[in-house]
């Protein structure tokens, strides 16, 4: 995958009502680990966190870990990772975890990966970087979302050429393909 070799995942550090978004999360960070795409994540051994590092682990791949101190301080931190940093802040976390990512993707989760998922586009929108980002869509989970953004285009709230940052595909190997033939776009089109 040219131009992609690390991958940051956003997902929840719950599991989720349906089995199939374990078996998803456990698919990416397989593939991840196959193609050589190394996982740059929250740093969590919970939920769907856990389910993407110990598969992209398992299948030999390399996993780098992100987690504020408050966190670890939990216990909630991976400690078999490759690499675990160890953050001051969730503000410090979510720009190294940009920072070593060519590229980022979201599985099913809640309120923390939208925020994160809405402060990486924001960030594109502005030219502020530009990376690929895909969503995961288990079982139509991102589809009230996708008809949203659609929403906010038909608004005139956020252009088609920004709507147009947001891949999204309900197979792994499918979404990584997408984000690897992603091309940057104009970033900064505004209305007429």
């Amino acid at each position: 995958m040219t131009g992609l070799r690390s991958v940051c995942v956003f997902c929840g550090s719950n599991t989720g009502a349906r089995p199939s978004y374990a078996v998803m999360a456990e698919g990416l960070g397989r593939v991840l680990a196959e193609r050589g795409v190394r996982v740059v994540y929250g740093g969590g051994r919970v939920g769907l966190m856990g389910v993407v590092a110990d598969a992209a682990l398992a299948a030999g791949g390399e996993v780098v870990g992100v987690i504020p101190k408050h966190l670890m301080d939990r216990e909630v931190g991976h400690t078999g990772l490759t690499d675990l940093r160890v953050t001051s802040t969730m503000h410090e976390r979510k720009a190294l975890m940009a920072d070593l990512a060519d590229g980022f993707v979201a599985l099913p989760g809640g309120f923390g990966t939208l925020e994160e998922l809405a402060e990486t586009l924001t960030w594109s929108q502005l030219g502020l970087q530009a990376k690929p980002f895909g969503l995961l869509d288990v079982e139509g989970f991102y589809e009230p979302l996708l008809r949203f953004l659609d929403h906010t285009v038909a608004e005139r709230f956020v252009t088609p050429e920004h709507r147009a940052l947001v891949l999204s595909a309900g197979d792994p190997s499918a979404l990584l393909d997408r984000l690897a033939a992603w091309e940057p776009g104009a970033t900064r089109t505004k209305w007429l």
